[in-house]
Parts: structure tokens; C-alpha cells; sequence
């Protein structure tokens, strides 16, 4: 491996030759213009109760099994006082209304990303919508896509404001991803507590019966469970999936039909609770345990972020009527069951659930709880990998298997290493606590951060997505608000009973996150402030100044336009190089997908006998890398399909003035852009001269006596035998291996970052080699340190 040491000095250090770069390497344009098709799907009556019906195994398993364990949380050391359990009632009723019903179902469901959910899904809404990405790799031929979609502004907008503002400076920037990534990490916790509490407390049901069992037999059935579950993942959910929806429904069903019953058989006057006034008198009543309990209360709105989350590609209006039909009344109904249950059993209260159905139906019951539990806890593993492989997309994760287990649906994906870690951390919290108590504790925590930082990116999705009128906005932020601080605070006062334990998972994320995101940023800044200038290139002449070998090299590199730093520092140390060059730059766009038809964009660099060419890959953070998707094939055929497109618009690409060039002899390459004619002289700019007649000869071909020379006619036809001569010579793959360390002179937490953690870290990820399926005796890696 080759290695080279560049400080940000020498980096930035370019003189007048970066005025040359932007003029002599524009980035590419499309080769054709992309139609824009936007459809407005419209479903039949018939097919939107289908999408509505299979939504329940998707959306609402995490939601509806909060029932198990949520008048536990609440009263952890008993009730007194009929009173508190119908001001309860009537928290859980009205947060039920306020939160899941009003604000997500009918509200943050809207701010979709093509059906894609969640934090990462806003954060790319605001990345098309306003300049607010770290990572400056974007070009206007993106928004070309048919799924990159955007709104556009009066000057003196409001949203207009809004976007100035942030785009003002970088550190708002920051400040937004920062944001994002807290939701994020809190939002992997949910994937480790949720299996955590919803498996543990299904399995609580054996001991109901019998009261004599330990409970280390109930978390050892827990932990089998957990086991089994996270061992089927790499199956994936597509051949049990047809499951989740008709047993879903039934799980709502018999909850609801359970909560009829006990109302009727136990309290009927329970249905007060749905006065609000009674939630006045519950906090009237003034009792330390009043303001600790709605910790509990917040749990029976857990799974409403999952919902968002796991959107997926159901239509909103679908979501909408599974809720409002389904969801919501059979929730409000097992909960007014259970309150009526408990005030009439108030010893009972640690197991309302299980003891409040009926004997006949019992066993049935647990094995169908036991069955939701799974099936929520499934949504909610997938919800987070499909999270990390976001986070990856953007930049924000280091580079793991991701692994496509459906053939049907884009989204279903299985990571193997984030699995593991999950089941561990799953299983150390389950046998750790032993109860639902702690760990519902931790869970409510996770919940409403997450809700929290939904709430705050709501903000700037209103003003510059749906241009929302302001008072809209302060209404929305102002009652999400008046309901989530007092829960965020109630559940950050639990901190020490277990609400720890989501806020150090979250933070050990974090750090992950942002330090490989900033670290990504800086290679990144590293590559576009020491790329090298194409009079340099031009300078050469179509050697390159070095004997051009039968061949196709692939250099891949992270910019979109320019020449990357790797290849002068490969040239300038071997005394060879491929007779075909392709600068391969693999980039993500803030869109959940882009259509395999619009993927490539490709553009010829400098006059046609240098063969040199840029192919741009364009993926959204849906996208993934197949097993046996041929990468290094797909390059070379989209390189023959543009050589031949080029060849039937002769006259119109953009590489005729570089011909043009050729033709005119040595000149001064700054003359060359502003006069495109003068006198047949070479000067110099700078230190260096340059000269568009080739520097070098170039040594014959082993293929045939000259065949170089005869294969860089400028004849299209002996262009495209020229590259599938080149072709069957062989292909070379050559990555750049950038290195980032801390300056001698950097604080300690800066060098325990970059130097220890970011290191750690590049050591576990996957090489982009293993990802594009580069085989190992056409690699070859250049590397190169940079000093941060």
C-alpha cells in the first residue's frame, strides 16, 4: 500500500489552479433529461381495508401489547384509593387521544418520506428542502430524480426565512443533525427494551396460575423466547408475515372483548373516567406517587413512534382507518376493563392483565399474548435495522452487512452484527431486572425523548416542506409540548429505578455516530480541498506521462467531480497505469430510493484519446448492495452504452472543446478557456507548464505493435473495440484507503476520538471491496494519511 501525509496546509495550499479546476472540471450533468412522472395513487374502497387490515401486523403490534404491563408501571406498590385508578383511566384515555389519534395518526404521519418514517426520514425531508447536509456532496442533476421531490420559495417567504436561516451557518447544521441522532440512538433502545418488557411480560402468565413458581423460571422462559427470536431473524419476515395481520386483529379483538366483559361484570362506573375532569382531581389530589406514576401512564403510548417508524409503504388513509376502526377502540376498551377489574381487586393489580380474563380462554389468551409479544418486538428489531442502514446511507454508522432477506419488499433487511448486539443487550436487560417495573421505567424514558425530538423536526418540516402557516406551527409545538414535558420529566426523575439504562445505550450510539460522522466529514473536506487540478492532467498529455498498459483501471473515490489526490499519488510512484481510467464515486442521496434506470450518470474527462471517464453511483438510503449484484459489470456496461449514446450525438458532447484543444497544438491552458484559439505557445502558471501534447511517450502495446496509438484513433468505432480490447485485458480496481488521525496538538478527547475510537471502529466495518464484491486479485489499495 502506498502512503502519502498531507496536512490541512498543504491540502488547502492550491493557488490560482483551483480557478482553473472549477472551469476545466464542471460536474456532470445528465446525460438526457430525466421526465419527471409524479403519480397520485388513488385505492378502491376494497383495497384500502386490505392495506388497512395487513397494517395491523406491521404498525400496531408494539402499541397494541402495551395492556400487559401498563397499570403495573403505574401502581408499583398497590392501589388505595378507587379514585387514583379512574384518574388514571383518564390520563390513558385522553394521552391515548392526544398524542397516537391527533398528533401522529392524523398529523406526523403526513411527513412522509415516499412512506418511509421516522427521525431519518424528516432529517432527509429538510436535506432536499434546505442546504442543511454536513456532507456538501450534492448536485443539481439529483434533483432531476423522479423521487427526489422539493418545494419552491417566495423571497420573502416565511419558508424562505427559515431556510436562510438554516443555512446561515454551520453550526445549525449541526446543532439539527445532532438532533436527529439523538432520536436515533433513543430510538435503538426502543429496539433492545421493547422485546425486553413485551416478551417478559407475556411470559408472566405461567406464574398467574401458579403462584409458587420462582421468578427466574418466568425470565428463563423470557430469555428462551428471545433466543428463538432474534435466532429467526436471518429468515427474515417475508414467509411469516402473512401471520402477523389476522393475529394481530385477533389479539385486539380479545382485548376488547375481554374489556366489554369486565366492565360489565366487575365496575361499570368506570366509564367516568372519560370526563377530563377527573384528571384535574387526580393531580389535585397531591400525593408524591401522583406525578411518579405518569412514568407508567406514558408507557401506554409506546409503539406510537414504532408506528411512525414502520410506515413502510402502507398509505396514510390506510393507517388512519386501522387505527380509528381497530386500535383505538379496543385499547380504550381493555384498559377501561382492566381499571374496572382492579378496583374491585386491588391486590391484584401486578397481573390485571392475565387475572381479568376469564379461566375458560386463559391459556388461549397467553398464547396469543405471547404471539403479539413476538410479532411487536419483530416490528420493532426491524424498525431499527432499518434505521441503521439509514444512518449508514447518511454517512452516520460504520459500514455493516446489511442483508436482503425479501425478494418482494425493498425494505425488509437483516444485519447480522447489529442483531447480535441487540439479543445480548436484550437478554442482560431482561435477566438483569427481572421485572417490568425497572424496565419499564427504561423504556418510557426511550419513548419520550423520541417523542421529543419528533416533535422539535416537526417544526421546520411544517415551514418548509408543508409551508404551513406559522400559528399552525406554535399550536401544533405548544400542546405536543403541554402533554410530553411532564411525562419527559416524570420519567427523567426514574432515572436512578432504570431510566438509566436507555440514556446510556443512547449515548454509546451516539458517540459511534458522531464520531464516525465527523470523521467522514473531514475525509470528505480532506478529498475536496486536495484534488488535483485538471491542467495538471492535461498537463501530462494522454500518457499521463506513464506507459498507458492494456487495461480498465476503477478508481474509486467520494467526489463527484475532480480527480482525487489518490490517483496523482498513484501515478507519481508507478510507472504505469491502464489504458482506460474510470473515476468511480459512489454517493447517497437524501431520497429512500433511486430508480436502478437513473442510477449512473457518466461524463468523459478531458479530450477523448486520454480515456478517461467519471461514473457517478446514486443510491438512497433504501437501497442496498445485493450478493450478487456484479457491480464491477454494471460499471462497464453503462461505460459502452455512453461511448455509443456519445457516438450518436457527434457534435454535441460536452468533451469537443478538449478535442478541439488536441487540434490546436501547445498552449497556455488558461488561454485555452478564455480565447479557445491563439498562437501555438506554452506558458506557465504558478511553478508548473503544461502542454496538451503528450509529455511522454507512451511504450508499445504487448497486445499488437502499435496498438495503443491505433486504439486512440478518435473514431468512435475504434473507441468501443478499444475498451473491449481493454476489457478482456483485465480489470483493476483501485481504492483509496484515507487514514484520519489527530494533529500532534489536539486535545485529548479529539485524540481519543479520532486516533483510538474512529480507528476501532474502521477496523470492524466492511472494506468497500467485500461491498461491491471486488474480487481480491483485481485490488489494489493506495492509502494515504491525513492529519485532522
Amino acid at each position: 500500500m502506498l502512503m502519502a501525509s498531507i496536512s490541512d496546509s498543504e491540502a488547502t495550499n492550491r493557488g490560482s489552479m483551483w480557478e482553473l479546476d472549477q472551469n476545466l472540471d464542471q460536474p456532470m450533468d445528465e446525460e438526457a433529461s430525466q421526465l419527471k412522472n409524479m403519480y397520485i395513487e388513488k385505492f378502491s374502497s376494497i383495497l384500502l381495508l386490505r392495506l388497512a387490515f395487513q397494517s395491523l401486523g406491521v404498525v400496531f403490534g408494539d402499541l397494541g401489547t402495551s395492556p400487559l404491563y401498563v397499570f403495573y408501571n403505574i401502581f408499583p406498590h398497590g392501589v388505595d384509593d378507587d379514585e387514583d385508578v379512574i384518574g388514571a383511566l383518564s390520563l390513558i384515555i385522553y394521552t391515548l387521544t392526544l398524542i397516537p389519534l391527533m398528533k401522529y395518526v392524523f398529523v406526523v404521519l403526513r411527513a412522509n418520506d415516499n412512506g418511509q418514517g421516522g427521525t431519518f426520514a424528516l432529517y432527509s425531508l429538510l436535506c432536499r428542502h434546505a442546504k442543511v447536509s454536513t456532507i456538501p456532496n450534492q448536485h443539481k442533476t439529483d434533483e432531476e430524480l423522479t423521487t427526489y421531490s422539493r418545494q419552491t420559495y417566495e423571497e420573502n417567504s416565511l419558508a424562505a426565512k427559515v431556510k436562510r436561516w438554516l443555512e446561515g451557518h454551520a453550526y445549525k447544521k449541526n446543532c439539527l443533525l445532532i438532533l436527529v441522532l439523538i432520536g436515533t440512538c433513543t430510538a435503538i433502545g426502543d429496539g433492545i427494551l421493547t422485546p425486553a418488557i413485551s416478551v417478559l411480560s407475556a411470559s408472566g402468565g405461567i406464574r398467574v396460575q401458579n403462584q409458587n413458581m420462582s421468578t427466574d423460571v418466568v425470565v428463563i422462559v423470557a430469555v428462551v423466547i428471545l433466543i428463538g427470536l432474534f435466532c429467526m431473524q436471518h429468515y427474515g419476515t417475508d414467509k411469516v408475515g402473512w401471520l402477523f395481520a389476522p393475529l394481530v386483529l385477533l389479539w385486539f379483538i380479545l382485548i376488547g372483548s375481554v374489556g366489554v366483559v369486565n366492565i360489565h361484570k366487575y365496575n361499570s362506573s368506570v366509564l367516568k373516567a372519560y370526563n377530563p375532569v377527573y384528571i384535574f382531581r387526580y393531580f389535585k389530589r397531591g400525593k408524591s406517587e401522583i406525578w411518579a406514576s405518569l412514568g407508567g401512564v406514558m408507557l401506554s403510548i409506546t409503539g406510537t413512534e414504532a408506528l411512525y417508524a414502520d410506515l413502510c409503504h402502507f398509505p396514510v388513509l390506510a393507517i388512519q382507518i386501522a387505527f380509528t376502526l381497530v386500535v383505538f377502540p379496543c385499547l380504550l376498551l381493555a384498559y377501561t376493563g382492566q381499571a374496572a377489574y382492579i378496583i374491585d381487586h386491588k391486590d391484584h393489580v401486578a397481573d390485571a392483565f392475565y387475572r381479568s380474563i376469564p379461566g375458560p380462554i386463559y391459556w388461549p389468551a397467553f398464547i396469543i399474548a405471547t404471539l403479539a409479544a413476538v410479532v411487536a418486538s419483530q416490528a420493532t428489531i426491524s424498525a431499527t435495522y432499518s434505521i441503521i442502514k439509514q444512518a449508514l446511507a447518511l454517512g452516520c454508522f460504520p459500514r455493516v452487512n446489511v442483508v436482503h432477506t425479501s425478494k418482494k419488499f425493498l425494505g425488509q433487511i437483516y444485519i447480522p452484527d447489529i442483531n447480535w448486539i441487540l439479543m445480548i443487550l436484550c437478554i442482560a436487560v431482561t435477566a438483569g431486572f427481572k421485572n417490568q417495573s425497572q424496565i419499564g421505567n427504561a423504556y418510557g424514558t426511550a419513548v419520550v425523548i423520541v417523542m421529543l425530538v419528533t416533535t422539535f423536526l416537526m417544526v421546520p418540516v411544517m415551514l418548509l416542506v408543508w409551508k404551513s402557516h406559522w400559528i399552525l406551527v406554535v399550536i401544533f409545538l405548544v400542546l405536543s409540548l403541554t402533554v410530553e414535558l411532564p411525562y419527559f420529566t416524570a420519567c427523567i426523575n426514574k432515572v436512578d429505578q432504570g431510566g438509566w439504562v436507555p440514556l446510556v445505550i443512547a449515548i454509546t450510539f451516539f458517540i459511534i455516530m458522531y464520531v464516525w460522522h465527523f470523521c467522514t466529514v473531514k475525509r470528505y473536506e480532506f478529498e475536496m480541498h486536495s484534488k488535483v487540478s485538471m491542467a495538471w492532467i492535461l498537463g501530462l498529455g494522454p500518457s499521463l506521462g506513464l506507459v498507458r498498459v492494456p487495461g480498465i483501471g476503477f478508481v474509486y473515490t467520494e467526489l463527484a467531480s475532480g480527480v482525487p489526490h489518490i490517483f496523482s499519488h498513484f501515478i507519481t510512484n508507478l510507472p504505469a497505469i491502464h489504458s482506460v481510467v474510470v473515476f468511480a464515486c459512489v454517493k447517497y442521496l437524501p431520497v429512500y430510493t433511486v430508480p436502478v434506470e437513473e442510477r449512473f450518470i457518466m461524463k468523459r474527462i478531458g479530450p477523448k484519446n486520454y480515456h478517461m471517464f467519471r461514473c457517478v453511483a446514486r443510491y438512497g438510503y433504501k437501497d442496498i448492495h445485493k450478493k450478487d449484484e456484479d457491480f464491477e459489470k454494471m460499471l462497464l456496461d453503462r461505460l459502452l452504452v455512453f461511448v455509443r449514446l456519445e457516438s450518436m450525438m457527434d457534435g454535441y458532447s460536452d468533451s469537443e472543446d478538449f478535442t478541439m484543444m488536441e487540434q490546436k497544438g501547445e498552449r497556455s491552458t488558461r488561454a485555452l478557456l478564455t480565447e479557445k484559439a491563439g498562437s501555438n505557445t506554452m506558458s506557465s502558471i504558478g511553478d508548473m507548464s503544461y502542454s496538451s501534447h503528450d509529455s511522454i511517450m507512451p511504450a508499445k502495446s504487448p497486445l499488437t505493435g502499435n496498438s495503443l496509438t491505433r486504439y486512440s484513433s478518435q473514431t468512435f468505432g475504434d473507441e468501443q473495440e478499444f475498451l473491449n480490447r481493454c476489457k478482456d485485458a483485465g480489470v483493476v480496481h483501485i481504492l483509496g484507503n484515507t487514514v484520519v488521525q489527530a494533529r500532534r496538538d489536539s486535545g485529548i478527547v479529539k485524540k481519543v476520538a479520532v486516533n483510538y475510537v474512529y480507528a476501532f471502529l474502521r477496523k470492524l466495518c466492511r472494506e468497500n471491496s467485500v461491498i461491491f464484491n471486488v474480487p481480491h486479485e483485481s485490488l489494489l489499495n493506495v492509502g494515504q494519511i491525513y492529519y485532522i
